[in-house]
């Protein structure tokens, strides 16, 4: 599983010309899925989102999590984080999930993201979405179950 978290101080996603979410500052989450994911390796990767301390305290230092600010979550399903651009110049995503994991497993994270932030946006899994974010810093995290 892959998650690209970048802090923003505002985003959202549109489908369509019509916003479907949107979110003040917080993360704006892009979620790759592949098929040996479970919901255990959705857990740990939940439970990594939620407390990484990646926003500023009084002494501009990363101490911060999402809690600490009243953060906010915008969680967007995106196959293309498990492109393989290693051969030739058009990406393969043998390596994503399958539709019907990837959407289950998509839908139990923002489930559980629910549980824990006041405040969770999210696009439409298989739509054509636009996304438009402030990102604050710039700051942007690859998190890789495989280095949990």
């Amino acid at each position: 599983m892959r998650f690209l978290i970048q802090r923003v101080k505002k985003a959202n996603v549109t489908i369509e010309g019509n916003i479907v979410g949107a979110i003040e500052q917080g993360f704006c989450v892009f979620v790759g899925i592949s098929n040996t994911d479970t919901k255990e390796i959705a857990d740990k990767m939940i439970h990594k989102l939620i407390q990484m301390r990646i926003f500023s305290d009084e002494n501009d230092k990363t101490n911060l999590n999402l809690a600490s600010v009243n953060g906010e979550l915008l969680i967007i399903s995106q196959f293309t984080l498990y492109a393989d651009c290693s051969h030739g110049n058009r990406p393969s995503f043998i390596d994503a999930g399958k539709p019907d994991l990837a959407e289950t497993l998509y839908e139990y994270i923002l489930s559980k993201c629910q549980e824990q932030v006041p405040k969770v946006a999210h696009g439409q899994f298989g739509a054509a979405m636009q996304v438009s974010l402030v990102n604050d810093g710039p700051f942007t995290i690859w998190l890789d179950s495989s280095a949990l």
